[in-house]
């Protein structure tokens, strides 16, 4: 046989195995995983959603792991994932790697298994208000999941409510809060593991594949805007580069910064479900009001409209009040930080001049501020125009805009400038 035809047969040989492996990969079993980190808002529903909705449709999907890593966030939110995970038909695991606080907890008790990596914590899930209204509905909601789930609803209701007590696992005043050994020894968590091979081991799931979820540039974009710490920094450039521009000729770098930010603000959160477009709307008039009054002298109507309104679009635009406060308050902060900063430090730089005039009209360069008339003391004139005090006189057939000492000096007549008084010319009539 040929070297040519020993080639041939391998790569024939190759490409059969490679494609029976392959087949064998898609044709097995296929395991989810869905990663909820970070803060819980609309957008990360959207994005389980999304998610959940491709994967029902997967004949060959056994399982989705839901790996959560969260401080928390929204209560509504949080219970749109809740159900999204009770209401699907695909065998579910909650993977509780580093942390579940607070919404999280509500996420974690959703799913048929909970798994949490070693080092791990679940719990303090009080809400913020504490109100007696919100905590009760906020209780009632985890006390049903948990009995859905077959888990120890007290358990579960500690970690919302302080009031609740547990012999010998936590006492009234503090709101539980229990590391994965604890976790464990409780029966609260089923299984100990440190990745997705060990969990579906302990199960004895058949799998061939684990797929990570996919993630759209909305929801990047949504988390992105959405979160409590980018949001105010985005609204802080979005106003210094307005400021700044104001400040420049022409269009440049400020607005460009400016319209970056405002567009990632109010387009994320309306991504995020937070608000609707109406609100940049608000938003923009308000920006609109602000630059009439800029040409305006004084402070009136559309400078009060205007601040009302870009308050009303940032709180419109924000998951909660408080969340609305903050964004507002750091923004101003960092817009007047920065601008202190710039006036005090940009003036070093050569492009500096380009935002503020530092052109001095100094006495000695021959600048002033008016006409030196005291060459003119003494000297007699010819009324050009009635002086009723003030016209007009004519000294070598130059004009001069004068006043009279108060009497009416008709046209024609003689007059002696006889006093200068800064920009003034005073004249009094020869008899």
């Amino acid at each position: 046989m040929t070297r040519k035809k020993i080639c041939c047969l391998g790569i024939l040989i190759f490409t059969l195995l490679f494609s029976i492996v392959a087949n064998a990969n898609v044709n097995g079993e296929n395991v989810y995983v869905i990663p909820i980190r970070g803060e819980i808002t609309p957008a990360v529903y959207q994005y389980v959603e999304h998610n959940l909705s491709i994967i029902e449709k997967d004949p060959r999907a056994v399982a989705v792991i839901f790996e959560i890593d969260t401080y928390g966030g929204r209560i509504d939110s949080a219970e749109k994932i809740s159900q999204l995970i009770l209401n699907t038909s695909i065998p579910t695991i909650s993977f509780v790697n580093t942390k579940a606080e607070s919404a999280g907890v509500l996420l974690t008790i959703s799913s048929d298994t909970i798994a949490m990596a070693p080092s791990s914590t679940i719990g303090s899930a009080e809400t913020i208000p504490n109100t007696e209204k919100i905590l009760s509905t906020w209780v009632s909601i985890l006390r049903s999941v948990a009995q859905e789930k077959g888990r120890e609803e007290d358990i579960v209701a500690a970690m919302a409510d302080q009031s609740i007590a547990i012999p010998g696992i936590i006492e009234r005043g503090r709101l539980l809060n229990l590391t994965t050994l604890e976790a464990k020894s409780l029966g609260f968590t089923d299984i100990v593991a440190s990745d997705y091979d060990q969990i579906l081991s302990s199960l004895s799931l058949p799998y061939s594949n684990i797929i990570m979820a996919e993630t759209t540039n909305s929801i990047h974009l949504a988390n992105f805007a959405s979160n409590v710490y980018i949001a105010p920094l985005l609204l802080a450039a979005g106003f210094i580069g307005l400021l700044v521009e104001i400040f420049m000729p022409g269009f440049g770098i400020g607005g460009t910064v400016s319209l970056i930010s405002f567009a990632l603000y109010f387009g994320g959160n309306i991504l995020a479900g937070n608000t609707s477009l109406i609100t940049a709307v608000i938003f923009l008039v308000g920006i609109l009001l602000l630059g009439i009054e800029a040409f305006i002298p004084g402070f009136g109507v559309a400078g009060v409209g205007g601040i009302v309104c870009v308050a009303i679009s940032i709180f419109l635009a924000s998951s909660s009040v408080t969340t609305a406060m903050i964004s507002i308050f750091v923004s101003l902060i960092l817009t007047i930080v920065v601008l202190v900063l710039i006036f005090k430090y940009a003036p070093r730089n050569k492009h500096f001049s380009r935002i503020v005039l530092n052109t001095k009209l100094d006495k000695e360069k021959g600048y002033t501020s008016f006409v030196d008339y005291s060459k003119y003391i003494g000297q007699t004139g010819i009324v050009t125009t009635p002086l009723r005090p003030s016209g007009t006189i004519s000294i070598d057939e130059e004009l001069l805009d004068v006043i009279s000492e108060g009497q009416f000096i008709e046209k024609e007549e003689l007059v002696k400038i006889s006093r200068i008084e800064g920009s003034r010319i005073v004249v009094q009539k020869i008899n």
